[in-house]
This record gives structure tokens, C-alpha cells and sequence, in this order.
């Protein structure tokens, strides 16, 4: 059964289980016919209500923060992979016990937690967050190899051996990439690494795998894989965040206001992009509106969506309709679930969206609704 959208309360986040669950079957797919792990990354999607569905292909997640750790233990009920660019005094021993695995960003933190690590008496596995210095990610916020990053340590940083207690190397370089990107990146890593993979028992190849896209290759994702795997013999551990919520749910809202400025029609809505859909503006990017044409048409009408908040640049356009927008009107904006609710924020004390879920036998359910105290509790 489609979503009824009228049967959906405005703002809200609402998640398609249906859709959530053919993702989840994909991932396990290429999980098990590439022989490696993939875990679900909390940053790009860490939808709690859902974690029985996810359980059930996929098993472990992955943190990078004492918050995220906790979730993992709590609520998905596995420790966590854990990669943080830095690790506090205060947050370490906490982390540690909500942990399988914990991977530095520097050889300063890893010799500094490291006899913590071994006092403790936990059996953990630690790993080394690596630069290959190589991405095919174009805008630089989201580039980890961009020149000067903060996140890994360069090959010419490292000694011939590496330091005794190390287990695996990690490397991110890719956001929402092709697996041809996958492989020109992995050739780099090989390139400035591969004298370590006799010391090493795993390589974590990071997130930005989007292989739940329609477009992506996964038969050469699987290759790829499979002959890095058999010819060095290392675990390899996958861990994207938008693959698993990739196209699988909305942001519903409303139309309160049209206003009319130097001829160009806003229609201002119950939503923000900078407190609800900040990748909107941070990329920045255009979504999807169900029912609109995304490229403006001769002859229709036409309009930039605006948020509710005070920030003269919260806003996004344009789209054309077939008829002219009023208040009431109900906006859909499409592919909302990944990198939307971990990101929101209470900006301007603006009413966040509630989060639900459809279910094609038992239609919406509404799991969280915000208010009042959930703004002011996040203050002082």
C-alpha cells in the first residue's frame, strides 16, 4: 500500500519500511556474497525505532562518539566499530566499554590510549585511521583527503613497522561514490600501504559506498571486494550511512505563506533547510518535491521554497507546479531519511519534525513527537 500522505502529521520525518527493508536486503546480499562485514554508520542514519528491522540483516554498527557507542550497546544491543578524529579523558573509558573495535586518527592518540586500553583488560581491536590522499569527492567539505586534512595519518608519517597493537588499517575518502570510485581509491591506499598488510588483521574501507543507488554497479562492487579480500587475506569491513536509508522515506510539510519579492514567489513552510535539511544548504543541493517539475517550466507557476526560520539564506529553489501554490498545501520533499534527523537542529526554537514510519499492512505510526521541553532541555 502507498503512503497516505494526508494520514501524516506536518512537519515529519516518515520512513517507508518497506523501502528501508529492500536496501537491507541488498546490503546483506553483497555482505555475504563479497565475504566481508558491513556495519551501519550512526552518522548518516541512526533511526532507533527501526533497529529490530536493521538487526535482522545487518549486525554491528558504527560510532564516532561516546553518544553514538552508547546507542549501539543500548539500543542496537552490539559494541560498536568506533572512529572519533579525537578521544576526550572523560569520554575514553566510556567508549571503551561500549566497544569492539576503537580506531585513532593519530599515533599521538593511539600512544596515549593505548595503555588504557590494555589495563582495562578488554579484548579490543584498534585500528589506525589512514590518508591515502586521494578522493574523487569534489566539494571539499565533505573530502577527507582534501590538502591539510585533519583525518589520518599521511604514509610518509608512518615508521616501516607499525607500532606493536595495531590491528587494522581504516581509510574514508568517499561521499555517496561509484564503486569505479571505490577501486581508483583503493589502488591508492594499496599503493602507500600495502607493506603493512603482513602486520594487520583487517582494513576498514569507510563509508560513501552507495550502492543501494539505482545507478550503482554492485557486481563490480563485489569484484572489487572479493580480489582485494583473497589476495591480501584481510577482513574487510564496509561501513556507509546513506546506502541504508538511501530514497526510503520523506519529509512532509506544509505551505504557510507565499510571499512575492522582485518577482520571485517563496512559498514558506512549516520546515527549515538550516534547522531540518542543512545538507540542503551545506552542499548544497537540490531535492526532490513530489508532484513538481525540479527544473522551472515556461508558463507554470513557479516557486523557491523558503524555511521558517529567521536566517535570511534558509531557503532552496526553484520547482514549477501545475497550479498554483496556497497555504495548506502539502510539500513532500523526497529522499529525506539519510543525513536529515542526525543533523536537525532546535535553531530558532522552530517546531521539529515529528519522526514515523509506514507500514504497508498497518499504515503510519508516529514514534516521536517534539515540543517545548525537548527545545529547552537542550539548553540552560
Amino acid at each position: 500500500m502507498s503512503i497516505i500522505f494526508n494520514q501524516i502529521p506536518s512537519p515529519c520525518f516518515v520512513l517507508d519500511e518497506h523501502l528501508l527493508e529492500k536496501n537491507l536486503a541488498l546490503i546483506a546480499s553483497v555482505k555475504q556474497r563479497a565475504g566481508i562485514d558491513i556495519i551501519l554508520a550512526f552518522k548518516g542514519f541512526a533511526m532507533w525505532g527501526v533497529f529490530p528491522l536493521v538487526k535482522k540483516y545487518i549486525q554491528s554498527t558504527t560510532a564516532s562518539s561516546l553518544n553514538e557507542a552508547l546507542l549501539a550497546v543500548r539500543e542496537f544491543g552490539t559494541p560498536a566499530h568506533t572512529y572519533a578524529p579525537v578521544y576526550s579523558d572523560e569520554d575514553f573509558p566510556g567508549i571503551l566499554d561500549c566497544s569492539s573495535h576503537i580506531t585513532f586518527n593519530s599515533l599521538n592518540q593511539f600512544e596515549k590510549f593505548l595503555p588504557v586500553i590494555q589495563q582495562s583488560g578488554r579484548e579490543v581491536s584498534v585500528g589506525l585511521r589512514v590518508n591515502p590522499e586521494y578522493s574523487e569527492v569534489e566539494t571539499e567539505l565533505y573530502n577527507p583527503c582534501a590538502p591539510g586534512s585533519r583525518l589520518g595519518v599521511l604514509a610518509s608519517q608512518l615508521p616501516e613497522k607499525l607500532p606493536e597493537g595495531i590491528d587494522g588499517l581504516h581509510f574514508h575518502a568517499l561521499c555517496e561514490s561509484k564503486s569505479f570510485d571505490l577501486e581508483k581509491t583503493l589502488q591508492a591506499f594499496e599503493n602507500k600501504f600495502s607493506r603493512y598488510f603482513s602486520q594487520i588483521k583487517w582494513v576498514n574501507m569507510g563509508g560513501g559506498h552507495l550502492m543501494t543507488h539505482k545507478d550503482y554497479d554492485v557486481e563490480h562492487l563485489i569484484s572489487v571486494l572479493k580480489n582485494f579480500r583473497e589476495r591480501t587475506g584481510l577482513e574487510v569491513i564496509l561501513e556507509p550511512g546513506s546506502a541504508f536509508a538511501w530514497e526510503t522515506g520523506y519529509l512532509v510539510s506544509t505551505v504557510l505563506d507565499v510571499v512575492e519579492n522582485y518577482g520571485i514567489k517563496t512559498a514558506i513552510l512549516d520546515v527549515s533547510f538550516a534547522a531540518h535539511m542543512p545538507d540542503c544548504l551545506e552542499m548544497p543541493y537540490k531535492p526532490r518535491i513530489m508532484g513538481s517539475y525540479f527544473e522551472p517550466q515556461p508558463g507554470k507557476p513557479t516557486y523557491r521554497m523558503g524555511g521558517n526560520s529567521c536566517l535570511s539564506g534558509d531557503y532552496v529553489g526553484f520547482w514549477s507546479f501545475d497550479k498554483e501554490l496556497k497555504p495548506g498545501d502539502r510539500i513532500i520533499f523526497e529522499d529525506m531519511i539519510h543525513y536529515t534527523m542526525v543533523k536537525t537542529t532546535f535553531f530558532n526554537g522552530v517546531n521539529h519534525p515529528s519522526i514515523g514510519t509506514w507500514n504497508e499492512n498497518k499504515g503510519f505510526s508516529l514514534l516521536r513527537r517534539f515540543g517545548y521541553d525537548d527545545y529547552k532541555n537542550k539548553l540552560s
